[in-house]
């Protein structure tokens, strides 16, 4: 079965992005193969904020460079026929994303948005979850998890720390 793994970049202190969805301070790191990371994926999950913000930043027809990498975006305001390089979702159904979960192919990637995030570990369907920690302090911004208050076990399988400072970490969601 495939494992649909969280993976998002965070600063120091827990956030995402900054108060307006910025994502500068995250940068780029020549040690980090990018590469072999998008190699484990072909599908990737995001919601309406994170798809427009690379839309904003690459353009739509950047979703159609990553061949074989199906991208499904969540939103209950987007048009599917306004969009043709994406799937829309209407919505998150817990029985889909199980089917697809069970379908062959690659690892599924969750990223961005924490309130999509949010509504995916709360119905029990990440398998893990993967944080770049950027060594910055934002002191404000959009949280890895909102709330509410609700614990969710993790098991650490495997961490990196780069000669920048930035640390990986991988985690198994623990049911």
């Amino acid at each position: 079965m495939r494992k649909l793994r969280y993976s998002v970049a965070m600063s120091l202190d827990g956030h995402i992005a900054g108060p307006n969805g910025e994502y500068d301070w995250i940068g780029t790191d020549a040690e980090v193969d990018f590469t072999a990371f998008w190699s484990q994926f072909d599908t990737s999950l995001m919601g309406r904020r994170t798809f427009e913000l690379a839309v904003r930043t690459r353009g739509e027809a950047a979703f159609t460079a990553f061949t074989g990498v199906t991208s499904i975006v969540f939103s209950r305001t987007l048009k599917q026929q306004d969009h043709p390089h994406v799937t829309v979702m209407p919505e998150l159904n817990a029985d889909w994303i199980r089917d697809l979960k069970a379908q062959s192919g690659k690892d599924i990637w969750l990223f961005g948005g924490s309130d999509l995030f949010r509504s995916f570990i709360d119905s029990g369907l990440v398998d893990g979850v993967e944080v770049a920690v950027i060594p910055v302090l934002l002191g404000a911004g959009i949280p890895l998890l909102p709330p509410p208050y609700s614990p969710t076990k993790l098991r650490l399988i495997r961490h990196h720390l780069y000669q920048s400072g930035r640390m990986s970490l991988a985690y198994e969601v623990q049911r």
